[in-house]
């Protein structure tokens, strides 16, 4: 049973930073491209970044670029999402997933998903 958890979320000031942390259990982490998403009321959900199954290669969307960092630890089966310089439109619920399909921003290519993590950042 594929099974993800996130954590580290919260209510922080503009300029502040968060780490996001998604746990996921089985041995099929390895295999699986992992990725962060996030939905703000009112809004699609989007991908904010993406790692491939070794961490070798890395997508960001380009608002988050040289602001987050994602990275995973294999050993841990655990995926990080570091957010720095946080921003007011940062806001959302942000989504752990794991996938294999072609795109790697598309909520299509992502076939599991965890419950989300609330970060709300006040100005």
């Amino acid at each position: 049973q594929v099974q993800l958890v996130e954590s580290g979320g919260g209510l922080v000031q503009a300029g502040y930073s968060l780490r996001l942390s998604c746990a996921a259990s089985g041995r099929w982490f390895s295999s699986k491209r992992m990725a962060w998403f996030r939905q703000a009321p009112g809004k699609e959900r989007e991908c904010v970044a993406a790692i491939s199954s070794s961490g070798s290669s890395t997508y960001y969307t380009d608002s988050v670029k040289g602001r987050f960092t994602i990275s995973r630890d294999n050993a841990r089966n655990t995926v990080y999402l570091q957010m720095s310089s946080l921003k007011p439109e940062d806001t959302a619920v942000y989504y752990c997933a794991a996938g294999q399909g072609a795109s790697w921003s598309a909520k299509r290519a992502y076939d599991y998903w965890g419950q989300g993590t609330q970060v709300t950042v006040s100005s």
